[in-house]
């Protein structure tokens, strides 16, 4: 957006805001509160049955006053599933969940926020401040020509905020787009919370492949383990109904990663956690 935002008061509140992974979970809902039950601070859910019912959560979105004249607030307020509040921000122009902020920037604004260096300002705030900071740039090439700054220099100051302030960098080409942007943000913010983001990377062909697959993502089992348990139980529904002493008689798992199997197919323990964390699979 125009305008400046660089008073002692603005980045002071700003610089106050700086969170722990925990605390992002617990503002979308999936922590207790500080001095809660520690031992059920976070699980994931316990079926992919549970989490497909699990009811969409509402995204809350805080918008800047200042920018009530971009058009995004009014196509924001359209979107269902979305609540809309708008206030003076420190810093960013859209603030979701308490944890992403966002500063938009017109394809005619960003050449003079660049010239001026009003965007790296406001990145170094972002950048030290928030837990997620985001430039969204909104437009397209023919107009930020118009404002006379090369594209080289634009490109120069991109990478600048990208690589070296870590800010995330979308583009959309009119408010409308800026709007649904900032709800799939937000709804992807609230699914990583849940531990329930599409799983990227390879994804193999073929049934044997892909149950191989799937074992392996349990802790500490490789293609070897992974192979053991197939071949000794035949499916992973008979792997997962098996009993610790069941698990821990195939060659190569024990009781200690058949406890660990147990813990994640099973009710919840999270007592078990920490055998699991940072040991290689085979």
């Amino acid at each position: 957006m125009t305008g400046d935002r660089e008073s002692t008061t603005d980045q002071g509140q700003c610089n106050s805001f700086i969170f722990r992974d925990d605390d992002w979970r617990r503002q979308f809902g999936h922590l207790p509160a500080e001095g809660g039950e520690t031992a059920r601070a976070f699980a994931p859910p316990k079926s992919i049955a549970g989490l497909m019912e699990t009811k969409p959560a509402e995204i809350q979105i805080v918008a800047d006053d200042r920018e009530n004249a971009g058009g995004v607030i009014d196509a924001l307020r359209q979107m269902p599933g979305t609540v809309v509040e708008v206030r003076r921000l420190a810093c960013g122009d859209f603030l979701i969940g308490e944890r992403i902020v966002v500063e938009r920037k017109t394809a005619i604004d960003l050449p003079a926020s660049v010239v001026d260096g009003r965007v790296f300002r406001q990145a170094e705030r972002m950048k030290h401040g928030w837990r997620r900071g985001v430039l969204l740039l909104e437009g397209n090439e023919t107009d930020a020509q118009v404002a006379g700054v090369s594209r080289e220099a634009l490109q120069g100051a991109l990478i600048h905020l990208a690589v070296f302030d870590g800010l995330a960098i979308l583009r959309s080409r009119d408010p409308a787009e800026t709007a649904h942007l900032l709800v799939y943000l937000g709804r992807q913010a609230v699914a990583w919370a849940r531990g329930a983001l599409p799983r990227a990377g390879y994804r193999p062909r073929g049934l044997r492949a892909r149950r191989l697959f799937v074992l392996q993502g349990f802790p500490r089992i490789g293609p070897e383990r992974a192979a053991r348990l197939l071949e000794r139980f035949g499916s992973i529904q008979t792997i997962t109904n098996a009993s610790n002493a069941e698990l821990a008689s195939v060659d190569g798992i024990g009781p200690a990663i058949a406890t660990g199997i147990r813990a994640i197919v099973g009710p919840e323990n999270r007592s078990v956690s920490g055998e699991t964390e940072g040991i290689r699979a085979d």
